[in-house]
């Protein structure tokens, strides 16, 4: 298939100076799932050298499997050479599990994105076929290995696990994304808050029978010691007086006449 569309604008040190290539790939699902992992680590720049179907990027499981990153399918380039696919790259990393006698030095991925980082070098991400890896020819091309560090006695991933992995590293090691989550902690209760939550409490807890107030022991001391331990918020405040005041309106039963009268034992 023809190259139909012109390469991606790359620019040192910008937020897509990376490229992602993948050599002889035979199955849509990766090329989808690829571009998946791309897109949720910010990358977008794909190109897909003698892919085993020519309309690969435009194949229903391919789409699928991108689930939300089809943008990333309809700006990826074929070609039908690596040279092709690195053109305006200026640093090339394989990908290769088996050791080389001749070759490109070895790399674990996290010790040299953090040097190419801070070079802010045009880097491409090369990844062979999912049942041969990549040939000799393609690897001396490139200017490392990068080898993900794995159990020796099981080291296969699947082509889009391999993806998903150094493009986190990679990211990681631009600066990475913050973490997305509560902007603002929770308002903690404060002690009078928490003092009136154990009288309310006190009060549920005899209305139903299990506390004698007459012998509380130290039942209240080690709940309060568990409410500080907790660190309540205000919120959690409200839910356990909510509790109580249902247990003081449930109905109190009575033991019948033939049931023990004792309490139960107060902790």
């Amino acid at each position: 298939m023809p190259d139909q569309n012109p390469p991606a604008t790359v620019k040192p040190g910008s937020a897509q100076h990376t490229r992602f290539v993948l050599i002889d790939t035979s199955h849509p699902g990766n090329v989808g799932a690829a571009a998946r992992a791309m897109k949720v680590m910010g990358f977008a720049d794909l190109v897909l050298v003698r892919p085993r179907f020519a309309d690969v990027l435009s194949q229903e499981e391919t789409v699928a499997m991108a689930s939300g990153a089809a943008d990333v399918l309809v700006r990826a380039r074929v070609v039908q050479s690596l040279e092709e696919a690195l053109d305006g790259v200026d640093f090339v990393c394989a990908t290769a599990m088996t050791p080389r006698d001749f070759g490109p030095p070895v790399h674990a991925p996290r010790a040299l994105f953090t040097e190419l980082a801070a070079q802010e070098r045009r880097v491409a991400l090369v990844f062979g076929s999912e049942r041969y890896g990549m040939s000799n020819e393609d690897v001396y091309k490139c200017h490392a290995v990068l080898s993900i560090p794995t159990d020796p006695g099981y080291g296969s991933l699947n082509l889009a696990q391999a993806v998903q992995l150094l493009a986190y590293e990679w990211r990681q090691a631009l600066g990475g994304y913050a973490v997305q989550g509560r902007t603002k902690p929770a308002e903690l209760a404060d002690a009078k808050a928490v003092q009136g939550l154990l009288s309310h409490l006190e009060q549920a807890l005899v209305h139903i029978g299990y506390l004698d107030p007459q012998a509380p022991k130290k039942l209240l001391p080690r709940l309060n010691q568990l409410f500080n331990r907790a660190a309540l918020t205000a919120e959690e405040v409200h839910i356990l007086r909510g509790m109580a005041g249902a247990m003081q309106r449930c109905q109190r039963q009575e033991p019948a006449a033939s049931e023990p009268k004792n309490p139960p034992p107060q902790r």
